[in-house]
């Protein structure tokens, strides 16, 4: 049996799939030990875990750089360049502030130790690494004593060899972490800060998935990568960074297998859990960046092309110092949570907004195993209503109008500011609060389709269940592309795909079942920035650029174009998985109906799990379900297809 988990900042999240059909589960989490969460989620559902294969999306490696609570950690490069990680690009994040608050650096100076190996960029040898000078690291680091190291010399992609040599030296109790390794590709600082968040949040989600382990001694256990696949726990920990974007990875993953079971390939989605909403742009396979961020620090391991913000249910509504009503980022988490979860929670947030509008029904939350205090919501956004001299459902209206601003704004930065329209695309809402949204949304961006999954609510879970064990490879080249052959070009691209079908071939997955996607990162001679465009061969991929950066940035030049880095995505077969159709049944003739505020008509409350294949339902509706609910608004039809998704139009 498969069992997929999502631990989220507020609920964890479980799909298992026996072979046959899905079942659903969703608990709080347990931040100080989110292990907990699962143990106590697999128990609830009376599973075997001996009989079980779990997935797994975890937060421990994004809380941790976020909240900046790595390991102390020794970072050590070349002679002259200790200080590159507080450096940076140099970029000020307050362009006009003259006095701007002291950033604290991501290193002390006291833990940047600079030694020799230096490479040129073309790989000629310029200042060898001497015993030496191992022998002076090895001294340094017995007196610092950290818990980490990462290892980051000058054009180490080139020319490995310094970085493998310090490596050997380094006490095996410490966590190292290489960039050669790590990220084989140009630009020092982005490979830098990423081997240094490796080691830094490293030990960490090792001691983590060790707990997990040994908790679940006869349990396979793999991890979902922000890349959108799966890799073994065992070696997950090597690799930290690559779970940055772990439980949304997952949702996008499920988003793409649901679109495509549905026959919606283009889709704008957005994940909106208890804390933060998750935005991406997918068209057929996922888009993946090397440009991403984790808090203030570039991350350049490929992940899944997604903008965050802070807007969730949890997100807390509040008056700033001038008077206006303001919505996040801060969230009131799972503990204590939203006023209604009745757990301590005294502030406001969009979740208890919904609650004193109606669209939250309070006896059909999680099934009706979680009651909802009305009460309690209606008198913490009943402070807010005084402050503003507003009644009380004005004042959740005006919450639930400012969360829909922030999450429409960050649907446009993903689709109109990449130089996409929208209005072409399919709006797929998941995440426990997402479906309450959705056409709020679409109506802003003016999209006329929208797809609510099934099993929407722990989509990110049910990713797990169809994401691919895979391997992420690159190594760059920084030649001009009318300067290097196909032959030469192949021969690379052997190097990264053997190392892949090594790496793929330890997780018991057979080089004849690995499917392997090749890539160029290309740009025009004198670009500081690339696009990453499928191989074909010379010629057409040459071309393919031209056109990706017309669409990207509205021109194409006459000038030179050259080849940055080469990418090898490999991953293995897809898991056995089979969506049931929904089972043959009648309609359910006993609906109840409720006012809203804010809808002149009745609003008819369905069960989703009554729902059957081919129902069509005329807005005002609430479709509630035991892991989401979702409000189709006036102006909205909705009809039901095969699976279960509803498949909603602008009337």
């Amino acid at each position: 049996m498969l069992l997929g988990v999502d631990t989220g900042g507020t609920f964890t999240d479980f799909v298992l799939f026996d072979g046959q059909s899905l079942h659903l589960h969703k608990r709080l989490s347990t931040p100080h030990a989110p292990e907990q969460a699962i143990l106590l989620g697999i128990q609830e559902l009376g599973l075997d875990p001996a009989e079980l294969t779990i997935i797994h999306g975890s937060t421990v490696a994004t809380n941790a750089a976020l909240e900046g609570k790595g390991v102390r950690t020794a970072f050590i490069t070349n002679h002259g360049h200790g200080d590159m990680l507080s450096i940076g690009r140099q970029a000020r994040r307050e362009l006009y502030n003259l006095q701007p608050d002291a950033i604290a650096a991501p290193v002390p100076t006291e833990l940047c130790l600079e030694t020799g190996g230096r490479v040129g960029a073309n790989g000629e040898p310029l200042k060898p690494l001497t015993d030496e000078d191992l022998r002076q690291l090895q001294q340094q680091l017995q007196q610092l004593q950290p818990e980490a190291v990462a290892i980051n010399l000058l054009f180490s992609f080139i020319d490995d060899t310094g970085e493998k040599r310090i490596e050997k030296i380094i006490p095996k109790e410490m966590f190292v972490s290489r960039s050669s390794e790590i990220l084989p590709e140009y630009k020092e600082y982005e490979r830098g800060i990423t081997t240094w968040l490796n080691a830094w949040v490293g030990p960490l989600v090792q001691d983590y998935l060790q707990r997990l382990r040994d908790a679940l001694p006869q349990t396979p256990i793999a991890v979902m990568q922000s890349s959108g696949g799966s890799i073994a726990a065992d070696q997950a920990g090597r690799l930290a960074v690559h779970m940055l974007l772990s439980g949304p990875a997952g949702g996008l993953a499920g988003a793409r297998f649901i679109g495509q079971l549905a026959g919606h390939e283009q889709l704008l989605s957005f994940d909106m859990g208890g804390t933060s909403t998750d935005v991406a742009l997918i068209d057929g396979d996922l888009k993946l960046t090397n440009e991403g961020r984790i808090g203030p620090y570039p991350v350049a391991v490929p992940m899944v092309d997604m903008h965050t913000i802070g807007a969730g249910g949890g997100s807390i509504a509040y008056i700033d110092g001038g008077g206006l009503l303001q919505v996040g980022p801060e969230s009131a988490g799972a503990a204590p949570g939203p006023a209604c979860y009745g757990r301590g929670g005294t502030q406001p947030t969009v979740t208890d907004a919904n609650l004193v509008l109606g669209r939250l029904q309070p006896d059909a939350f999680l099934g009706g195993k979680m009651l909802l205090d009305v009460e309690a919501a209606n008198t913490a956004v009943g402070k807010l209503a005084q402050q503003l001299r507003l009644g009380v459902e004005e004042t959740a209206a005006g919450i639930i109008r400012l969360a829909n601003e922030h999450m429409s704004q960050a649907l446009r930065v993903i689709s109109i500011q990449r130089g996409v329209d929208p209005k072409g695309f399919t709006l797929m809402p998941f995440g426990g609060a997402g479906g309450l949204h959705v056409c709020a949304l679409a109506e802003a961006q003016g999209m006329k389709r929208i797809l609510v999954p099934i099993q929407g609510g722990v989509l990110s879970a049910f990713g797990m269940l169809v994401a691919r064990r895979s391997r992420e490879l690159s190594q760059t080249i920084a030649t001009p592309l009318n300067q290097i052959n196909s032959a030469e070009l192949e021969q690379r691209f052997q190097s990264l795909i053997q190392k892949a079908l090594t790496a793929l071939a330890s997780e018991g997955i057979d080089s004849k079942q690995v499917s392997l996607q090749r890539s160029l990162d290309l740009r025009y001679c004198g670009q500081a920035f690339n696009l990453n465009i499928p191989w074909q061969d010379l010629h057409r991929s040459h071309e393919a650029f031209h056109q990706a950066h017309q669409q990207r940035y509205g021109h194409r030049l006459q000038q030179a174009v050259e080849l940055v880095n080469i990418r090898l995505h490999a991953h293995g077969p897809a898991n056995p998985l089979e969506i049931p159709t929904l089972a043959n049944k009648k309609i359910n003739s006993s609906v109840k109906q409720t006012q809203l505020y804010g809808v002149d008509e009745g609003v008819v409350i369905l069960a989703r799990e009554m729902l059957i294949a081919g129902q069509h339902i005329n807005g005002p509706a609430l479709i509630t379900e035991t892991v989401a609910t979702t409000f189709i608004e006036s102006d909205w039809q909705c009809r039901v297809d095969d699976y279960g998704n509803l498949l909603l139009k602008r009337k």
